[in-house]
């Protein structure tokens, strides 16, 4: 039976440094790179041309609430796309409470028109299965048509990527519930790789998602729990078995966060189905 597609992210620094990024992911796969603030633009183009020269598709983030300048984000996409060879990227609000420079939203990138100008084909943007102390439900959805309305006039190809989450019913009901709120944009549903579910609880944390925290500490069974790995697989599995029961389901795929490391949320991807194994990968690879 046919396994739900992922995507995956690093951090700017692992794209540039990491020994283990060559052949780990199969060939084509989206992998975001973070921005959170904290590196250069330079830092960012040579992240994303290595994911690109690796055989990988890179998918930089743009913190909207994190730039600076209409001038800096313009260099930004400009070389990301004729250094880097981008042709897709993933715009989100950034959580600052104050912005730090001329963007308050994602949408005020979007309108600026750079991403059509420099050849972005593909665009994620965020979505919250959990909602957020940012924004009402209401206004969640509303700006999620606002960027539907965009995907219309731009004609980029627009898809919603989620925060991550351990609860997969709220998450599969949201994903759902979008198409009656007339949102068709497919859904691309994050969830958490492999790791210590204490590593998991801090990140959570750090990432503003409390009902995940709450969830995941009910759920487990005991303080000794705390010590062990999590399984993504009570997220995973029920999503995957509804999207392969569910034809013309907003879901599309997951996207990995990889909490307990790189190879070990790659490892899982290959052993469970949702990644070819290396020879598997080759093999598909060189029939095209």
């Amino acid at each position: 039976m046919t396994k739900i597609a992922a995507s995956i992210e690093v951090a700017p620094t692992q794209a540039v440094e990491s020994q283990d990024l060559p052949g780990l992911f199969p060939e084509g796969s989206r992998v975001y790179i973070t921005d959170i603030g904290n590196d250069s633009i330079d830092t960012l183009v040579a992240a994303a041309k290595r994911v690109r020269d690796l055989g990988y598709r890179p998918v930089p983030h743009f913190a909207s609430r994190r730039l600076t300048t209409r001038a800096a984000l313009e260099e930004r996409i400009r070389r990301s796309a004729q250094e880097a060879g981008i042709t897709d990227a993933l715009v989100i609000g950034g959580g600052l409470d104050k912005p730090a420079g001329e963007f308050a939203s994602s949408m005020e990138v979007l309108d600026t028109g750079f991403f059509e100008k420099y050849g972005i084909t593909h665009l994620g943007v965020a979505g919250h299965p959990e909602g957020s102390p940012d924004f009402t439900g209401a206004q969640a959805i509303e700006a999620l048509r606002q960027k539907q309305d965009f995907a219309r006039r731009s004609g980029i190809d627009v898809r919603i990527v989620t925060q991550f989450g351990f609860d997969p019913q709220k998450f599969i009901s949201w994903a759902e519930g979008l198409k009656a709120q007339g949102i068709s944009l497919p859904v691309h549903l994050g969830v958490a790789g492999p790791a210590k579910i204490t590593t998991l609880i801090k990140f959570a944390a750090m990432c503003g998602v409390g009902n995940s925290i709450s969830f995941l500490k009910k759920n487990a069974l005991s303080l000794t729990a705390l010590a062990t790995s999590h399984s993504p697989e009570g997220m995973v599995g029920p999503i995957e078995k509804h999207w392969q029961a569910t034809p013309g389901s907003a879901i599309a795929q997951i996207h990995v966060f990889p909490f307990g490391g790189l190879k070990k949320s790659a490892e899982w991807l290959v052993e469970r189905g949702s990644w070819p194994s290396h020879a598997s990968s080759h093999a598909a690879h060189a029939s095209r």
